[in-house]
């Protein structure tokens, strides 16, 4: 929950000036806003390389529900990404893995591309469930597909422990967990990118996506500031090369 119409403009003008001198960069860049935003934003974007997405979404595509914003509404203003299940969600907001996976059902449904995170608290890395609890987070969201159905979906991994707290997994420790759900996306899962998402910094990308499973980053804070984005950003092209 952050940005101005001015500060949305002053950054995606960073944004585009960077990725202006970098036009050979093989790594997707996309921006998640919030949804007061998506139309400005996109608007700002024109028609450049870099993607926008929105930061939630509700299940219901109408009636009701004040306040919620439908997957058909996203595909309205034609935003082709949204996040789903994000931990400040699932912690602040009570979303459950069942929830998620309504939702990512949904978004499917409008053809929209969810980015689906998943991620363990400290307490449950400590007590040594992280991979069961990543499990039962991405079971709940594949359960959902048909046998050898594509998924057509990005998966992030944002271990809770090392969000907005200055501490970042190891790069084994996040391989670890990302070479794991690869191994639970079966067939898709080479076809699926499989994003690091705790507290991506500039100074600790290059590392991470040097592992093998690591597809690139789901970016919090360091988003905010253009330099840092744009490098981390960087990291990714020089990682898929």
């Amino acid at each position: 929950m952050n940005g101005s119409s001015v500060s949305n403009r002053d950054l995606v003008s960073s944004l585009l000036a960077g990725v202006g001198e970098n036009p050979a960069m093989a790594a997707e860049l996309a921006v998640c806003v919030p949804s007061v935003y998506l139309s400005s934003v996109k608007s700002l974007l024109g028609d450049s390389a870099i993607k926008v997405g929105a930061q939630n979404v509700s299940q219901y595509d109408k009636g009701a529900y004040t306040g919620e914003v439908s997957v058909s509404m996203l595909s309205d203003l034609a935003i082709p990404y949204v996040l789903l299940g994000h931990s400040e969600r699932r912690a602040l907001f009570g979303e459950s893995s069942e929830l998620v996976a309504e939702k990512f059902s949904a978004a499917k449904s409008a053809g929209l591309t969810p980015i689906v995170c998943v991620g363990e608290t400290l307490e449950e890395r400590e007590s040594g469930s992280t991979l069961a609890v990543i499990e039962s987070q991405l079971q709940a969201v594949l359960s959902r597909c048909e046998a050898g159905e594509s998924l057509n979906c990005i998966i992030a991994y944002e271990p809770v422990w090392a969000i907005g707290t200055g501490l970042t997994a190891t790069p084994e420790q996040a391989q670890e967990v990302h070479h794991f759900i690869r191994g639970l996306l079966g067939e898709n899962g080479e076809a699926t990118s499989i994003l690091y998402g705790g507290s991506v910094k500039a100074d600790s990308a290059a590392e991470l996506f040097a592992q093998a499973d690591i597809d690139g980053g789901l970016v919090g804070g360091a988003s905010l500031k253009a330099a840092e984005f744009l490098s981390i950003w960087q990291a990714a092209s020089r990682s898929s090369v």
